[in-house]
């Protein structure tokens, strides 16, 4: 009976999991470009994709990226969901619009930042009164992206903070004030420990999401932006597929990002299971 009860998650985790890496692990092992057969090369395509400086500049690149997107949107959908949770007078209206980025498309979003930080009729210059290559500057490209990054997936961890917060009792907070905490006392040690389950989601969520980013940087900065500097490796893994035609490498490239991903949220996990309460009873 369990196994017919979990049956129609398991098919899901095969069919739309457990395959598809299977194949992509098999691809990797081929020579293919989209239209003329398949030719077996083993793992030549792994050597390849060791000896491509472009690929492990892309995780490099990546990596940055989500150091700099991680926290501040954390930190700001915390600071939101803060606000929110007080149930000021509008806080409704003001939950749907901060949702509102993070459920429209991603690559519309991007066509309209482009649009906004553009550099000669950008909206943003155009309140700054001066010119800013936002996107064409090396040293402006990859924060600009984050920063599109961070504006749209703010709102979204908002939302789970906000219910986070409102999961914990207000016995414990009415308690922490009668033993004379103060708001900052209370935050720190009462309210920031007990949203730890939601951090956690939060952050391997986020993480996933940041490490996969694609379409808005490849719509504000399209073939990797300005000297390759917003080269991400989901760009990277679109580029080697279907404008070099080489899947095997793409593939290979695809898995290696595979096992980043478990590597990261294993190491978030383990961190996180010592110090998290699930229990607020306790």
């Amino acid at each position: 009976m369990a196994w017919a009860l979990l049956a129609p998650s398991l098919f899901g985790v095969v069919a739309f999991l457990v395959v598809p890496v299977m194949v992509v692990a098999w691809l990797g092992m081929q020579s293919w470009d989209l239209i003329g057969p398949r030719t077996f090369v083993g793992l030549d395509n792994v050597t390849s994709v060791a000896a491509d400086g472009r690929f492990a500049r892309s995780l490099l690149v990546t990596a940055l990226f989500v150091v700099i997107v991680i926290p501040l949107q954390t930190v700001l959908g915390l600071g939101a969901a803060l606000l929110l949770h007080r149930d000021l007078p509008g806080s409704a209206a003001f939950r749907v619009i901060y949702l509102l980025p993070w459920i429209c498309a991603p690559l519309v979003l991007g066509v309209v930042w482009r649009w906004v930080l553009a550099p000669t009729d950008g909206a943003l210059n155009a309140v700054l009164g001066t010119r800013i290559e936002w996107l064409a500057d090396p040293a402006l490209a990859l924060p600009s992206v984050a920063a599109v990054t961070v504006w749209t997936q703010a709102g979204y961890v908002a939302l789970f903070f906000v219910a986070g917060l409102r999961a914990i009792p207000s016995t414990v907070l009415e308690a922490a004030r009668l033993d004379g905490a103060n708001r900052r006392q209370t935050f720190w040690r009462v309210t920031l420990p007990l949203l730890r389950p939601t951090t956690f989601f939060v952050l391997v969520t986020g993480v996933i999401s940041s490490f996969q980013v694609f379409d808005s940087v490849y719509a504000l900065t399209p073939n990797g932006g300005p000297q390759g500097v917003t080269d991400v490796v989901a760009g990277r893994i679109y580029y080697e597929a279907f404008e070099n035609r080489a899947v095997g490498q793409a593939a290979v490239m695809a898995l290696v990002l595979f096992v980043i991903l478990v590597t990261v949220t294993l190491v978030q996990q383990r961190w996180f299971a010592r110090r998290t309460t699930y229990d607020l009873s306790t």
